[in-house]
C-alpha cells in the first residue's frame, strides 16, 4: 500500500452512520452519486465544500461510525473524496465495511489531538508512521493485517475476490 496524503478535517467522538448519512436517505438506494450530496447533511452542511476530491484525510476521536451497520456510510465518505480515516477506535462494523469498499481506516492512539483542520498529512502504511507536514509532528497507526492490506491493494473485497477469480 502506498503513502496517502491529504489534509484534515477534524471530528470528535461518536460520530455515528446516521450523522454520516441520515437513515432517511438510504430511499435512493446504492445510487452513490445522489446519496454523496447528503454526506453529513445534519452535522456539517459545509463538509462537501471542505472536502478536496481525494485529497481529505478525516480524523477523528473515539467510536467512528457507531450506530447502525449501514455500508453506505463508507461508502459516500469514500466517493466525496476522503481518502483515509484516522481515528482513536472505530466501531467494528464500520472498521470492515470501510475495508471491504477499499476505504483505508487507521487506528491511531490519541490521534484526535493531532493537528488542525487543513494541515497537511502523509500515512505510510508500510511504516506505521502518520506525518503532519504542516507543522512536523508524527505519530504511530497499528498497523493493518496484511489480508487487510490485500483487499485495500485491489480496490475492495469485490476486486480483491475478482483478482483470484472467486468473482
Amino acid at each position: 500500500m502506498n503513502e496517502i496524503r491529504g489534509k484534515i478535517i477534524k471530528f470528535g467522538d461518536n460520530i455515528d452512520t446516521d450523522l454520516i448519512i441520515a437513515a432517511h436517505r438510504l430511499t435512493l438506494g446504492s445510487d452513490y452519486e445522489k446519496l454523496v450530496k447528503y454526506t453529513f447533511e445534519n452535522f456539517d452542511p459545509q463538509f462537501l465544500e471542505k472536502v478536496e476530491n481525494g485529497q481529505t484525510i478525516i480524523v477523528a476521536g473515539r467510536n467512528f461510525g457507531s450506530g447502525s451497520s449501514r455500508e453506505q456510510a463508507p461508502y459516500v465518505l469514500k466517493h466525496s473524496g476522503v481518502k483515509a480515516i484516522l481515528a482513536e477506535s472505530f466501531a467494528r462494523i464500520f472498521f470492515r465495511n470501510a475495508i471491504n469498499i477499499g476505504l483505508p481506516v487507521f487506528i491511531a492512539p490519541s490521534v484526535s489531538e493531532f493537528g488542525m483542520n487543513q494541515d497537511e498529512l502523509v500515512i505510510i502504511p508500510t511504516t506505521g508512521e502518520v506525518k503532519n507536514l504542516t507543522n512536523g509532528e508524527k505519530i504511530a497507526i497499528e498497523p493493518l493485517p496484511e489480508f487487510f492490506v490485500e483487499i485495500l491493494d485491489n480496490g475492495g473485497i469485490v476486486g480483491y475476490l475478482k483478482k483470484r477469480s472467486l468473482v
